[in-house]
């Protein structure tokens, strides 16, 4: 169970769910939007007021999240969510059955444990962090385990109330295609890029959030000679804007609203820019990729980029004027980009979804690193699944 259909949540979903799939052929193993499937009208509400709140008013974002006041205070508005959709929850167990319910967001995990609570089930959940640091709302008795992507987060999680033989550090689930070491010159060929020139990758979530406008005209701006690919997720005007640049200038720019081959990208870039989401910060570090990360917004993403800043794995620039400046310099330092490639794959953990999935199976976690994993025909596989869509639909008489 995730929460919003574009986010970070879903995917670590499917990435478990292909997991399964590749362990075990014949598993069922559904995905359900938790939010969207108890109460959907609200879930549009929350969405709106949370992409407002960030965009107009961080500094309000980053008062209320993991304040213990307002934990405190919202006691009651969590405790009367999780009551009222145990109706709804009731339904979808009746459906399946389930052995173990995953969750990847606080609140479809905190919803279940208090109808596991409520009804005396003995099924095993597990809740999967996706942000390196954890927040109190995750805390829930009935939670059998809590994933998380590192030592610190496992200890803070403790602090928090977290029984600590329950948290296990087995990281951020991506799709295992990241792990896998491609061909450069072919990728890079094949997108018309030239890897004697340094190739930075500009990414802002799935809404194409951040200070994209910035980077691009700081980039440009740069004497050096260099090239850019843009994702710019939902954001259309973006789109329109970077369509206008590319005629305008001499550098190569690459867009895309989406891509199906980041991994592909993430493999021959110098560096990215971006937001520190859990998702593309895990399969950055997976890849060995350099951070630059511009105006995080407060809340989780700031704490990702103190986790990220303290491993030697980023930089942080908090004032658009110095865009240029800071990628330059590291450009010109060699020496500096190596050592962040080597954080960033020391702090990787690849394999979290199938280590998860393990878990789920009653196995034990593997961390095959020092072997090709999954063979040409289990890859095939495992990109069959994922390119399908296993949510749960509303209208299978579940809503």
């Amino acid at each position: 169970m995730y929460i919003t259909k574009v986010s970070g949540h879903r995917q670590a979903t499917l990435a478990i769910q292909r997991s399964l799939k590749e362990l075990d052929p014949n598993i069922e193993a559904p995905t359900v939007n938790g939010f969207g499937y108890t109460y959907p009208i609200l879930e549009k509400v929350v969405n709106r007021a949370y992409m407002s709140v960030i965009k107009t008013t961080p500094k309000v974002w980053d008062y209320l999240y993991d304040n213990p006041k307002v934990v405190k205070n919202s006691m009651s508005i969590k405790n009367f969510l999780h009551k009222t959709s145990h109706a709804k929850i009731e339904k979808l167990f009746q459906k399946y059955d389930p052995d173990t319910i995953v969750c990847t967001q606080a609140f479809p995990c905190g919803m279940v444990a208090d109808y596991k609570r409520e009804k005396g089930l003995n099924f095993k959940l597990v809740g999967v962090l996706t942000d390196y640091a954890p927040h109190a709302y995750w805390i829930n008795e009935g939670v059998d385990y809590y994933i998380v992507p590192s030592e610190e987060a496992r200890e803070r999680l403790i602090m928090k109330g977290a029984p600590a033989e329950s948290v296990r550090v087995y990281g951020i689930p991506i799709r295992p295609k990241f792990a896998a070491q491609l061909d450069k010159e072919a990728i890079a060929r094949g997108l018309g890029l030239d890897l004697s020139l340094p190739i930075i990758l500009i990414m802002g979530g799935g809404q194409g959030l951040g200070p994209i406008k910035d980077v691009v005209r700081a980039l440009i701006k740069m004497p050096e000679h260099l090239q850019m690919v843009v994702l710019t997720g939902t954001n259309k005007k973006l789109i329109k804007w970077l369509e206008r640049k590319e005629q305008q200038t001499e550098k190569k720019i690459l867009f895309y609203e989406y891509a199906n081959n980041v991994d592909e990208l993430m493999e021959i870039s110098t560096m990215i820019v971006t937001k520190p989401g859990g998702m593309t910060t895990s399969e950055s570090l997976t890849k060995g990729l350099p951070m630059v990360i511009v105006n995080p917004i407060p809340g989780q993403e700031t704490r990702n980029a103190d986790f990220l800043l303290k491993a030697g794995i980023a930089i942080r620039i908090d004032k658009t004027d110095d865009i240029g400046e800071e990628i330059e310099l590291l450009l010109k330092s060699p020496e500096r980009l190596a050592a962040m490639r080597k954080a960033a794959y020391e702090n990787s953990r690849p394999y979290a979804a199938l280590d998860i999935a393990r878990l789920i199976l009653g196995q034990n976690a593997q961390h095959p690193l020092d072997q090709k994993f999954f063979s040409s025909t289990q890859q095939n596989v495992l990109n069959k699944y994922f390119d399908e869509d296993e949510d749960v639909p509303l209208s299978r008489g579940l809503s």
